[in-house]
């Protein structure tokens, strides 16, 4: 029985949606467009999500930075930027505590804003704003890159300063095509040095495109010392052996670090120590505004479809008075009624957020499409969610006609004109 209405119902909802086809789709309109927008604004999202995360899972989980001031989430002050730089042999240290497998202290050369580079050239050609970076044997390890040719920098080449360097993907295949790169001598900052080995393509890059890393030149940290000698500013990158011992290494490196830079009892660190990971937790604050934002705007368009649901299926239950009498007068009970026209009202529903998901994951391709930067990717959890929030959408707004329609008097029904 409960089957039977359910399905009549239906019928009835459809016949109603063809049968007033301009007032149907206005009044689903609202409930689209809110549909429409949580799949667009949560596919954004949960495309940028998952591209951090895998950038995150690149750059290595077991990864510990130190530097002299934090850079995620504000400005550095004043105070900040005059601080002590940390050193080389900071790292050296570091790299003897327990539990820590390697430390490297990285040096960059930024000539253009905070990861710019400089011209790398090769006979005719020239690769522009390649980031030019000094590192320690550790390098590979703690960035878990793989090596398609050649290897890279020893510790004799660190001991001689040795004219070698390691370069990106990006920077190998600009200069060289399909040739080797090997023992190749490229030109850097007026000065030669032989292409000893060339970096695998990175797997991950935040924003889409061409990733900024994949176009560098990794040379021995006393190398680079030698040829940038005024870049100080040292990122020391340790990797612990296991992620459950990152908080005890935090600990041991920032004790460490406040004996070797004399910070007395009671002051503030003077230096910042972080997790990588600590960009997937600021990450998640930015969204959370985000999604608060989706919430806001999709329930304004969600309660305008409510709204116009409420309004069309008050005038249905006026237009089809005399048929809820002539139902009641052979045996339906205001439970049917109820049932009948709830159901109606989330088909209604039903059938704009059905729309709304095929808007929204229309536009989802074009977004991932035509703007690089926002790798969109549809959720099925969201499309679940925006599905059952306008079926809710239709209960909630259908339950008063509903009452008002089995709530009618028979015989006043079929008196109706």
């Amino acid at each position: 029985m409960l089957f039977r209405d359910s399905k009549e119902s239906v019928i009835m909802a459809l016949d109603t949606l063809r049968t007033n086809k301009l007032r149907s789709g206005l009044t689903i309109l609202g409930v689209m467009i809110g549909v429409t927008t949580v799949i667009v604004i949560s596919s954004t999202i949960n495309g940028l999500n998952n591209t951090i995360s895998a950038q995150v899972q690149e750059w290595g989980v077991n990864n510990i930075i130190a530097f002299q001031f934090d850079v995620f989430g504000h400005r550095p002050t004043a105070e900040e930027l005059a601080r002590k730089k940390l050193t080389a042999e900071d790292s050296a240290a570091i790299r003897e505590l327990p539990h820590v497998v390697a430390s490297d202290p990285g040096l960059r050369y930024n000539s253009q804003g905070s990861f710019g580079g400089i011209d790398v050239k090769y006979g005719d050609r020239k690769m522009a704003n390649t980031i030019l970076e000094g590192d320690s044997i550790d390098y590979q390890k703690i960035n878990n890159l793989d090596l398609i040719e050649g290897r890279l920098f020893n510790e004799t080449d660190e001991l001689h300063r040795s004219n070698v360097v390691d370069i990106g993907y990006d920077t190998a295949d600009y200069l060289f095509g399909k040739e080797s790169a090997l023992d190749k001598e490229i030109n850097v900052s007026g000065s030669i040095f032989r292409v000893i080995g060339v970096f695998g393509k990175h797997k991950a890059n935040i924003g889409g495109g061409r990733n900024q890393e994949d176009n560098v030149a990794v040379f021995p940290l006393s190398t680079f010392r030698k040829l940038h000698p005024e870049q100080k500013d040292y990122w020391i990158t340790t990797q612990v052996d296991d992620p459950k011992n990152k908080d005890l290494v935090i600990d041991e490196m920032t004790e460490l670090l406040r004996r070797r830079r004399h910070v007395g009892p009671g002051q503030p660190d003077n230096f910042a120590i972080f997790a990588v990971d600590s960009l997937l937790r600021l990450w998640s604050q930015i969204t959370s505004g985000l999604f608060l934002f989706m919430i806001a705007v999709s329930s304004v368009g969600l309660m305008v479809g409510g709204v116009g649901v409420m309004n069309i299926m008050l005038v249905s239950v006026t237009e089809r008075t005399r048929e809820i009498g002539v139902r009641k007068a052979i045996g339906a009970t205001k439970r049917n009624i109820l049932f009948q026209f709830t159901l109606e009202a989330m088909t209604l529903c039903a059938v704009g957020g059905a729309i709304g998901v095929l808007v929204g994951a229309l536009l989802t391709v074009l977004v991932r499409m035509l703007v690089e930067f926002l790798p969109a990717t549809l959720s099925t959890t969201w499309v679940l969610i925006a599905l059952g929030v306008s079926c809710f959408i239709g209960l909630v707004f259908g339950i008063y006609p509903a009452w008002k329609a089995s709530n009618l008097d028979p015989i006043e029904a079929l008196r109706y004109e």
